[in-house]
């Protein structure tokens, strides 16, 4: 696993969900920049439609965008059929897309539990669902959940978000059991803090100041001392990997959760 694009993935083709902005568009540049077409999925599909185009002129490959609420099943239905119809194969679903609301368990409405629940685990099992029966047929593939720490290990005042992530664990595994006898391989990536990322930047910092009560300056402090390697996890960090479960270097790989957290979780 390196930063060298070396088309370890020339002729592929993948589908990224929530590649309009943050990690998922990091992914979806560093799969073209490996010689992947990529379908940039997002519910904001004019954001989807300007990286697709400028994907498509920096890197040579095909890049398409397609709306796509996760949590709709007529939706990624429809998308992973136009894939196949205009790439030929879907051979990398990377189930991105995700969402996080933080607050006290005695205060949390259960309408937002219940959404992050939506989208963070029924919206990746709508993908991989549709992902594997293109997968089945070809008796080949590889879908890769972006999954988290909080998938290992719970989270202060963020219970909703911790359990679709560890739910999202043992839908990775047993996925991964069901898929097997096709050669299809179900891997998660447990990124540590992205703290320079669009989702810190545009809505964690705040919402953990708010729930912790402490300035932003220190919830960042928080969340770094609790790092052995003393940073951030990177897109490029997370990149990495995928490439990695993406390609045929981990083809004795699957049911696995790997984590990407700088020490932080080891489990």
């Amino acid at each position: 696993m390196n930063n060298q694009n070396c088309g370890q993935l020339s002729g592929k083709n993948a589908i990224i969900t929530g590649a309009g902005q943050g990690l998922g568009e990091a992914i979806a540049r560093r799969l073209a920049a490996e010689g992947c077409n990529v379908v940039i999925a997002d519910i904001n599909v004019d954001q989807a439609k300007a990286v697709a185009e400028d994907i498509e002129s920096a890197l040579g490959v095909k890049a398409m965008a397609d709306r796509a609420d996760i949590t709709d099943e007529h939706q990624v239905e429809t998308l992973v059929e136009k894939t196949v119809s205009a790439f030929g194969s879907l051979d990398i679903m990377v189930c991105n897309a995700g969402i996080l609301k933080a607050g006290a368990v005695s205060e949390f409405p259960v309408s937002d539990w219940r959404r992050v629940i939506d989208v963070n685990l029924v919206g990746y099992f709508i993908c991989a669902r549709e992902a594997a029966k293109v997968m089945e047929k070809q008796k080949s593939g590889s879908i890769i959940q972006i999954n988290s720490k909080s998938g290992k290990k719970g989270s202060f005042k963020n219970s909703a978000y911790a359990a679709s992530k560890f739910g999202g664990i043992g839908l990775t595994q047993s996925l991964a059991l069901e898929m097997a006898e096709y050669g299809v391989r179900v891997n998660a990536i447990c990124p540590g803090n992205l703290l320079d990322g669009t989702l810190w930047q545009d809505s964690l910092f705040k919402q953990y100041s708010e729930t912790q009560g402490l300035t932003i300056e220190q919830v960042k402090e928080k969340y770094l001392g609790q790092v052995p390697l003393g940073r951030g996890c990177t897109y490029e960090d997370v990149c990495n990997v995928t490439v990695f479960l993406a390609s045929e270097q981990s083809n004795y790989m699957t049911g696995q959760a790997l984590n990407v957290t700088g020490g932080q979780e080891m489990r």
